[in-house]
């Protein structure tokens, strides 16, 4: 196990470095040049280009990456903004935890419903609580979540007064969030755990177990569901990794200060250094979450388990 997780952190590394180049490139050849934003349009040529040299934008694109790529290799250094001043790393680390809750509880939110009506609509194949089922997951997927976020706010928050409109000053204010960006992760889940459900309750281990007298919810709950967990597992680390990327539509629709907003708002500004390090730090956080939905494989399925035992003997 221990040989399969270096490994799996070392590929990581081509990983990176390709989103670092894939976004490094489509920044530097956006519309818009930052040292004019900062300057002003009233200013002079030579001011501009001052600013450019101050800022190394004159330097060649090959030569700009690699020292980039160099700083975070070496200093862990993800830049400067250029219109805060501020090291980049610390600008995400003021706003990462906010984006990172929302992602949390959108997670638990969607894992615990789409789970729950998953089985069920699965238990009660073709019944009207399963068309109800995946006609909610069709609804929720197919919903963009701005609108989503839109219609919220116009009726819990402007017609009803019941939650706040924008921002994070209490719990309340995560609720209409949470629910917006869950909607399209739910969807998903429910899909997935009908689908897996399905092939497994048609296998014969499950009708020995029911010939054997067992209750249902032990059926469906300890034999069932165990052994339908692992693509369902795979979905809900997909959807984390969704999720913190939607944060960028779901924090600009209700005004909420994360890295999502944070990085729209450096976008518009050309601000280089915090759009690369706010990626680079989302992938980072996906490919961590990859990894360790991978070896909670090994703890769910003990199949899987037993081939890492099989190659360390092997190995050795």
């Amino acid at each position: 196990m221990a040989k399969y997780i270096l490994k799996r952190v070392l590929m990581m590394i081509p990983v990176l470095l390709g989103v670092m180049l894939v976004v490094f490139i489509m920044v530097h050849i956006s519309p818009g040049e930052p040292a004019r934003i900062l300057a002003g349009d009233n200013a002079s040529e030579e001011a501009v280009a001052a600013l450019e040299e101050e800022l190394g934008l004159n330097e060649p694109l090959h030569i700009q990456f690699f020292n980039y790529v160099k700083g975070i290799v070496t200093e862990f250094d993800l830049g400067t903004s250029y219109h805060t001043k501020r090291p980049v790393i610390d600008e995400l680390m003021d706003r990462f935890p906010t984006t990172a809750t929302l992602a949390v509880l959108c997670m638990v939110l969607s894992a615990v419903l789409g789970i729950t009506l998953g089985i069920i609509s699965a238990v009660k194949q073709n019944t009207i609580i399963d068309h109800l089922s995946t006609g909610f997951a069709l609804f929720g997927i197919s919903m963009p979540a701005f609108w989503a976020g839109m219609m919220l706010i116009l009726v819990f928050s402007i017609y009803l007064k019941w939650l706040p409109v924008s921002g994070i000053e209490g719990w309340t204010s995560w609720i209409l969030p949470t629910i917006t960006s869950s909607m399209a992760g739910m969807a998903t889940i429910v899909r997935m755990t009908r689908s897996s459900m399905l092939e497994v309750i048609c296998q014969d281990y499950i009708v020995t177990a029911r010939a054997k007298g067992l209750s249902e919810k032990v059926i469906i709950v300890k034999h069932a569901l165990k052994n339908a967990l692992i693509p369902i597992i795979t979905v809900l680390g997909i959807q984390l990794g969704v999720m913190l990327g939607g944060a960028v539509l779901t924090e600009s629709v209700f005004s909420i200060n994360g890295m999502g907003k944070y990085m729209v708002d450096s976008i518009k500004n050309r601000d280089y250094p915090v759009v690369q390090g706010g990626v680079l730090l989302l992938a980072l956080t996906f490919s961590v979450v990859n990894l360790l939905v991978d070896i909670l494989y090994a703890y769910v399925d003990p199949r899987i388990k037993s081939q890492y035992s099989r190659s360390k003997k092997h190995l050795s």
